[in-house]
């Protein structure tokens, strides 16, 4: 009789993706911020750090080479070249969270995304939405990162990818100066998933 009062509970793998510029480390950041009970995994790539980002902490940043030798050792649960550059998430750190019972929280690019739902496809999937393609543009502009080739290139590769929507589980608008309301939604869609009748539950 006492089963019938246990509901399992399992840890969610959840995905924050989104086109460039949207705002997905700048999400994650503030729910770091919070203090949020999550692991938050921390992204391999090649690419060079921006002013202010820290090893480890941001991303870990590998050499063309070092990143080749994980990849052929399997060591990445997704992992693709993104504007000339490599970005991974390592296997072994997602596996590890999933297995102390905390809910992940990754970041990857809509490719990114479908790679692990493959792989995982009780992952939670959350597209982070821009309020217009003028929003994201200045977004952009305002990295002062990008070429005006590479700014055209990345908005018609963010086209593309919001044609992608319905291939994701939820989509949260992220809008200026609302940024704890973008943060809200998702830990209401978190909250929600914990109590569905039939849990989502990731093997890997």
């Amino acid at each position: 009789m006492d089963d019938l009062y246990r509901h399992p509970s399992y840890p969610l793998l959840i995905v924050i993706s989104g086109p460039s510029g949207v705002g997905k480390d700048t999400v994650i950041g503030r729910m770091k911020e919070r203090g949020l009970p999550f692991h938050f995994v921390v992204t391999a790539t090649t690419r060079a750090p921006r002013p202010g980002e820290v090893n480890g902490q941001d991303y870990l940043f590998y050499s063309a080479k070092e990143f080749a030798h994980l990849l052929e050792k399997g060591e990445f649960l997704e992992a693709a070249r993104v504007y000339n550059d490599y970005k991974g998430i390592p296997k072994q750190q997602v596996r590890q969270a999933l297995a102390s019972g905390q809910d992940v929280v990754l970041r990857v690019d809509v490719q990114g995304a479908q790679t692990v739902r493959r792989l995982c496809p009780d992952a939670l999937l959350i597209f982070l939405f821009p309020a217009s393609e003028e929003d994201l543009a200045r977004r952009l502009q305002e990295r002062h990162t990008e070429s005006p080739e590479g700014l055209s290139l990345r908005l018609a590769t963010a086209r593309e990818e919001i044609g992608r929507l319905g291939e994701f589980d939820y989509v949260v608008p992220n809008r200026d100066h609302r940024l704890d309301e973008t943060v809200d939604l998702i830990l209401g869609i978190i909250q929600a998933e914990h109590a569905r009748v039939h849990p989502r539950q990731v093997t890997l």
